[in-house]
């Protein structure tokens, strides 16, 4: 099973989740959107994707805040290579499967 963690053993369903390719087709992000959390958000230091592959990992966070109040926190996932573009959407399916998120 396909899960996201920000905190071992605590898994998360991201609210938003976009995906770019650039024009050339050899590098990509996806930027995941999250407004609701279970993970105390004093400790996130990395988001790990997790599946029967292995793991896929990103330090790339950003907390937003509206009047000093948690709203949401952004993380994007860069892909430099077609291999790690092919492997981010492996596992994606996966996690779209597992948790009932359809893909647009």
């Amino acid at each position: 099973m396909a899960s996201i963690e920000f905190s071992p053993g605590i898994q998360e369903v991201p609210t938003q989740v976009r995906v770019l390719k650039s024009k050339t087709g050899n590098r990509g992000s996806a930027i995941f959107r999250f407004e609701e959390l279970k993970s105390d958000t004093q400790n996130i230091l990395g988001m790990r994707m997790i599946d029967e592959e292995g793991e896929l990992t990103t330090r790339n966070i950003r907390a937003k805040f509206l009047n000093g109040e948690f709203k949401a926190l952004e993380v994007t996932y860069d892909m430099e290579t077609e291999a790690e573009w092919d492997r981010f959407l492996r596992f994606m399916e996966r996690f779209s499967a597992a948790n009932q998120m359809g893909m647009a």
